[in-house]
């Protein structure tokens, strides 16, 4: 294994995959991660309903435990303004509009930020704790960590706006860009990818439709939290 990371290997042999590949598996990852997302939230949405059915002593959801309505519903509108906001920018993008997408994706981001923003003021003001009954930890518990998911979620719509601003300049149709440039090594003697602008498009619209996914989930969060 020592070979492998000897001063003397050969930075020219760089494994390239080719772009419609490289398309097809962040098409097909963002789908498998996004079904993961479903799967992993539906467990809150079980929890809720069973101990809501259950209600122990009326417990459930005792006096004096009630969500902020009104910032749950300013959150779900910087939710599905960010989702809105990214699907645009994505069609820009893909159309090589980059000017117009990089300022959706930025706003998308300000709207996502926004949504944790309000969330974290939300939870300042509640008057109930995760041991004050069912709905309590499930809501503490639901909220808490689909905001972590948010979170790194508008990590990955950061580095794809980094990207776009870092080649800004780069025509779309640029054939290869200096040897490392991309993974910022700059003993390689081959292009460690073909294409930067290409692979953000492709990246863009596996974010896109991850997102879309975690915003759905966090409409139908605000509407069993808030509504029901």
């Amino acid at each position: 294994m020592s070979e492998l990371a000897h001063h003397s290997t050969d930075y020219g042999v760089v494994e390239r995959e080719s772009p419609s590949i490289v398309r097809r598996n962040l098409a097909i990852g963002s789908r498998l991660w996004a079904s993961a997302l479903v799967f992993f939230f539906f467990a809150f949405l079980f929890a809720y309903f069973y101990l809501r059915s259950l209600n122990e002593n009326g417990l459930f959801k005792p006096k004096g435990v009630h969500p902020p309505q009104g910032w749950g519903i300013a959150i779900v509108i910087c939710l599905a303004l960010s989702a809105a906001l990214l699907h645009l920018g994505a069609a820009d993008q893909r159309a090589d509009r980059r000017p117009a997408w990089r300022l959706k994706g930025l706003g998308a981001f300000v709207f996502g930020v926004a949504a944790i923003a309000l969330q974290i003021i939300a939870w300042a003001g509640i008057g109930f704790g995760p041991t004050d009954g069912g709905y309590a930890s499930v809501y503490l518990g639901w909220t808490g960590l689909y905001t972590i998911f948010v979170l790194g979620t508008l990590y990955w719509l950061e580095t794809c706006l980094a990207l776009s601003y870092r080649y800004r300049a780069e025509p779309f149709g640029r054939a290869e860009v200096a040897p490392g440039d991309a993974a910022g090594d700059a003993d390689r003697e081959a292009q460690d990818i073909a294409n930067p602008v290409h692979l953000n498009t492709a990246e863009v619209s596996a974010l896109t439709f991850t997102w879309t996914t975690l915003v759905a989930i966090g409409v139908v969060t605000w509407f069993v939290l808030y509504v029901l």
